[in-house]
């Protein structure tokens, strides 16, 4: 069920209309993560990953779009929606050195991860 109130917050800015972005849908990589964060930890966690998510869309012309969402009830529980222009945009802010740092710095933070592969359909925003 949690997955499903995830989907449905980005179905209607990410499943209808046209792309903003000027590619084809299946050009993107589009990524789902679950992350649940152990609860003492979840100061330091936010900190590191809004850090890392700024950098991300700043400084990386190939990252479109992240999005991360808490749970209400569960609040270290994340979901993240990201979008890449394309595979190897995706490739590159996975090497790339503010990832690796948020990588290295909340590696004890999680306590268990789920990566949900996707086939984006249509994604659709508004331009900037």
């Amino acid at each position: 069920m949690r997955m499903s109130a995830f989907l449905g917050v980005f179905a209607l800015s990410c499943l209808l209309g046209q792309t903003a972005y000027g590619a084809e849908p299946s050009d993107k990589v589009v990524r789902i993560a679950q992350i649940v964060i152990d609860p003492a930890q979840l100061d330091a966690y936010q900190a590191a990953v809004k850090e890392e998510m700024a950098d991300s869309v700043r400084l990386e012309p190939g990252v479109l779009s992240i999005y991360c969402v808490a749970e209400k009830d569960h609040p270290n529980r994340l979901h993240f929606f990201e979008i890449y222009a394309n595979d190897a945009a995706y490739r590159s802010h996975i090497a790339s050195a503010h990832f690796q740092k948020y990588v290295a710095t909340t590696k004890d933070m999680i306590l268990s991860r789920e990566l949900i592969e996707t086939q984006p359909v249509q994604l659709s925003a508004k331009a900037p």
